[in-house]
């Protein structure tokens, strides 16, 4: 029997959501197509996976077994993939470095050159993050290696290289309030509408709006944006205000837009980071000392 993983993808998130509505959101599919996905598994497999009420879905006992061994199905898909991608890369002599809107103006030509220098033959291919997947493409083997402004714990699945730490600071439109001080405690903004990337983020959402800091205190929410240019056009025409690295304020000037020094909010590891079940390779090794030699922070 053949299935589309993107059936059990959809099943695993109804199952925990239990509510067709949340999961298609999650999703960002509609509901009646999640409805017709989760029906064409049902189909497929013969049994029924949830019955239907009013306040959402329940799982039948087939979706409790299927649900309990759904991850590691789709775990060990992704690591066929991952690896796939990998060995195809590798035959053309290509690395995958992903990158985000501030960090990728700390890799230039120097970084590149040496790079070759100890990878005769091979190029750095770079590609910014996809701020819809919290791995920005590392557990679909879509980069190698990731480099990121990033928290000190990263949790388990991650390993890397860091290369310095770097303070974050606020980014305010001119016309804000505080935009006339040059050093900001953290605190002063909580209650501010914050730019937020997507919530498919995941931590890295929670940790852009400084939610370890905040406590108790919700963010509130003015605008999400998909991407870093869209982050700084909203919080120049006023949408919200945000943390960002601090190597933005020298890389990302904008006449509109103003960056000031915080106190009470942790810096950021600059790093290159995989996943930890992957070993790092030679490329990978290589590419690490070539920002070490020649990446400014």
């Amino acid at each position: 029997m053949d299935i589309d993983t993107r059936l059990l993808r959809s099943f695993a998130a109804v199952y925990e959501e239990r509510q067709l509505t949340a999961a298609a959101a999650r999703l960002l599919v509609s509901q009646p197509t999640l409805t017709k996905q989760v029906r064409q598994l049902e189909t497929l497999l013969g049994v029924q996976l949830f019955e239907r009420t009013r306040a959402g879905v329940t799982p039948t006992p087939a979706a409790e077994e299927l649900a309990r061994r759904t991850p590691g199905l789709l775990a060990g898909w992704e690591c066929t993939v991952r690896a796939t991608r990998q060995a195809a890369t590798e035959a053309q002599g290509l690395l995958r470095v992903g990158f985000e809107g501030a960090t990728i103006n700390l890799v230039g030509l120097a970084t590149m050159a040496d790079f070759e220098r100890r990878m005769p033959g091979w190029q750095a291919r770079m590609r910014q993050n996809n701020w819809f997947d919290v791995t920005s493409g590392l557990a679909g083997g879509e980069i190698d290696l990731a480099l990121w402004h990033a928290p000190a714990d990263l949790g388990p699945e991650f390993t890397g290289e860091r290369l310095g730490i770097s303070p974050r600071v606020a980014v305010l439109s001119t016309s804000h309030p505080l935009a006339h001080r040059e050093t900001i405690d953290v605190s002063e903004l909580f209650d501010d509408p914050f730019v937020a990337i997507p919530a498919e983020a995941g931590f890295w959402r929670a940790y852009w709006l400084g939610c370890p800091e905040r406590g108790d205190r919700p963010a509130r929410i003015g605008a999400v944006v998909h991407n870093a240019d869209e982050w700084l056009a909203a919080v120049a025409c006023g949408q919200g205000i945000g943390f960002a690295p601090e190597a933005m304020r020298r890389l990302a000037s904008r006449p509109d837009v103003v960056y000031r020094d915080l106190t009470g909010l942790s810096p950021s590891h600059v790093g290159l980071y995989w996943l930890r079940d992957r070993p790092l390779t030679q490329a990978m090794a290589a590419f690490v000392e070539s920002c070490r030699s020649t990446l400014t922070l």
